[in-house]
């Protein structure tokens, strides 16, 4: 313990980074845990798809859209996603919805403005289309 004090003393810059990782880790961790847009992986997917009927929610380009998209998802276009316009999807604001992207990071923006819009049950795939076609699953184009 003694050297540890010692070398946070002698190297502040290099204990005060350290900190910082430490508390951020904390802090994503726990926001997961409050949040109320869930991570579901492709195997929760396919079960809210074929139990729940789940809208699936694609936010990549249309050109990533037409190379391969997930069956049955719907696409919103980045005006839409700018202007938090989503009156096309108020029909299903009741309807397990799962936002898709490339890798899994900026559809949780997304889920996280459609849940202050009123939408009930927001889902995020973890990983994004890169998991789904990494686990094999269909990809219609």
């Amino acid at each position: 313990m003694d050297q540890l004090i010692e070398f946070a003393s002698n190297n502040f810059l290099l204990a005060g980074i350290w900190l910082a990782l430490v508390i951020m880790l904390i802090y994503s961790y726990i926001s997961g845990l409050i949040s109320p847009v869930k991570e579901v992986s492709v195997h929760e997917m396919t079960l809210l798809i074929n139990r729940e009927d789940a809208v699936v929610l694609d936010t990549r380009s249309a050109n990533d859209f037409k190379a391969g998209h997930i069956t049955g998802a719907r696409q919103i276009k980045a005006e839409e996603l700018r202007e938090k316009n989503f009156s096309k999807l108020e029909k299903y604001q009741d309807t397990p919805i799962i936002v898709v992207c490339a890798m899994g990071n900026s559809a949780r923006s997304v889920a996280a403005a459609m849940t202050k819009n009123g939408f009930s049950k927001v889902n995020v795939l973890k990983g994004g289309m890169n998991a789904w076609t990494q686990a094999g699953l269909p990809v219609a184009k």
